[in-house]
C-alpha cells in the first residue's frame, strides 16, 4: 500500500495508525485513501519500529503494524530485565562506551548522557558479536590486520589456494610462524597446503582498503572483538547491518578518536597527518575506558515513546521463557533455614 492508492485495506491502515497514536483521528472525507497525512503516518511508525522509512507499507511494515500489545510489553519486560543485569556495572560519573548491538549504534556516555554517538554494522547471524565488557586502553591508526584463524580458514584460504595472486591483489603479506619472515606466495606449493596447521599468518597491511580501515580501537578481551573503522562505507545506509565476522565496524571512526584521546595534540588536523603518513602509530588513552557491548531491542527515546529494534540474534525468546517461569527461591549458602515468608 502506497500513497495514491484507494482500497479498504487503507481504512484498515488509517485505524491501526490511529490506535497507536501516529495518525490524527479527526474524521476525513476518503478514509479508503491512502493520502500524504498517512504516508507521513506511515513513516513516523516506520521509523519507531526500526524499518526503513519510505511511506510504503511492505511486508515488513506489514509484520510490524500486525505485532500484538502483548508482544511489545514482553518485549519491553525482556529489556527491562536485561538493563537489571548492567546497572550494578555502572558507577557515578563514570565515562563509558556503549555499543548496542540489536541497534546497530555505538554512544560514548559522559556524566549520563550521550554525548556522541555513531552507526554501527555488527557480526553476521553466524558469527554473532558477543555481549561483554572490557576496558578499552589504545587506539591505533594504520593498522595492520593479521586474519584471524576462522577467517583464515574459512574465508581467505580457499581464495589464496585458487588463486595466489590474491594476496597481493589485497595487500596482504604471507608470515611465516616461526620465523617472522615474509614468505614468496609462489614459493608455496597452494595445491597441496592443507589448511590444518597451515604453518603462516595472513597480514594485510595499512591503508585505505584495510579491513579494518585506518584506526582500531582495542579492548582487550577473549572474544578477540573491537571496534575499527571500515573500507565498506554504504553498508552503513543499509537498515540492518549485520556485516561482519563478529567485531563492531563505526561510521565516524576519527571523531571518536578525537573524543576518547581527548587530547588537545590530537585534532582531526594531526588525525589526518598521521593517516597520510601510512606509518603505523599507537596511542593509548590518558584513562582506559570502559565498553559495554550490549545487546537490547527496545530503545527510549523521550517523547516519542519506545523505539522496538529487530531480534536480530533471536535472543529475547530465551529471556522471556524464564522470566515467564514460576519464582524459584534458592537461599545463600548458609541461609537455607530462611522461612518461606522471608524468602518472599
Amino acid at each position: 500500500l502506497k500513497r495514491g492508492m484507494e482500497d479498504a485495506r487503507v481504512g484498515l491502515l488509517r485505524t491501526r495508525l490511529q490506535e497507536y497514536g501516529d495518525l490524527d483521528k479527526a474524521p476525513i472525507d476518503n478514509p479508503n485513501l491512502f493520502d500524504e497525512e498517512l504516508e507521513n503516518a506511515v513513516k513516523v511508525f516506520q521509523q519507531s519500529a526500526a524499518l526503513d522509512v519510505d511511506g510504503i507499507v511492505g511486508a515488513g511494515t506489514l509484520a510490524q503494524l500486525n505485532t500484538s500489545v502483548q508482544s511489545r510489553i514482553d518485549q519491553i519486560r525482556v529489556n527491562m530485565e536485561r538493563i537489571r543485569w548492567i546497572f550494578r556495572d555502572i558507577r557515578d560519573n563514570e565515562d563509558f562506551v556503549i555499543v548496542n548491538i540489536a541497534g546497530f549504534e555505538t554512544m560514548l556516555v559522559r556524566n549520563h548522557e550521550v554525548v556522541w554517538r555513531t552507526r554501527a554494522q555488527v557480526g553476521r547471524t553466524y558469527r554473532k558479536t558477543p555481549v561483554f565488557r572490557a576496558e578499552m586502553k589504545y587506539a591505533q591508526f594504520n593498522p595492520t590486520w593479521t586474519v584471524p584463524p576462522t577467517i583464515l580458514r574459512r574465508d581467505i584460504f580457499p581464495k589464496v589456494k585458487a588463486d595466489p595472486s590474491y594476496l597481493a591483489s589485497n595487500n596482504m603479506k604471507l608470515i611465516d610462524n616461526k620465523s617472522g619472515n615474509e614468505i614468496n606466495p609462489d614459493s608455496i606449493d597452494w595445491e597441496n597446503l592443507e589448511v590444518r596447521g597451515f604453518p603462516y599468518q595472513v597480514v594485510q597491511q595499512p591503508g585505505i582498503n584495510n579491513a579494518l580501515g585506518q584506526v582500531k580501537f582495542i579492548f582487550p578481551n577473549s572474544h578477540f572483538v573491537f571496534l575499527h573503522d571500515t573500507p565498506s562505507k554504504k553498508l552503513f545506509d543499509k537498515n540492518v547491518r549485520t556485516f561482519s565476522s563478529g567485531c563492531i565496524r563505526i561510521e565516524d571512526p576519527f571523531t571518536f578518536a578525537e573524543l576518547l584521546l581527548d587530547d588537545p595534540q590530537w585534532n582531526q588536523e594531526t588525525i589526518q597527518k598521521t593517516l597520510d603518513s601510512g606509518q603505523i602509530k599507537t596511542v593509548y588513552l590518558n584513562t582506559p575506558i570502559p565498553v559495554l557491548v550490549l545487546y537490547w531491542t527496545v530503545e527510549p527515546t523521550g517523547k516519542d515513546g519506545p523505539k522496538f529494534l529487530p531480534d536480530i540474534y533471536e535472543r529475547d525468546g530465551a529471556i522471556l521463557k524464564a522470566l515467564n517461569e514460576p519464582f524459584e527461591f534458592t537461599p545463600p549458602d548458609g541461609l537455607q533455614d530462611w522461612s518461606q515468608d522471608a524468602a518472599e
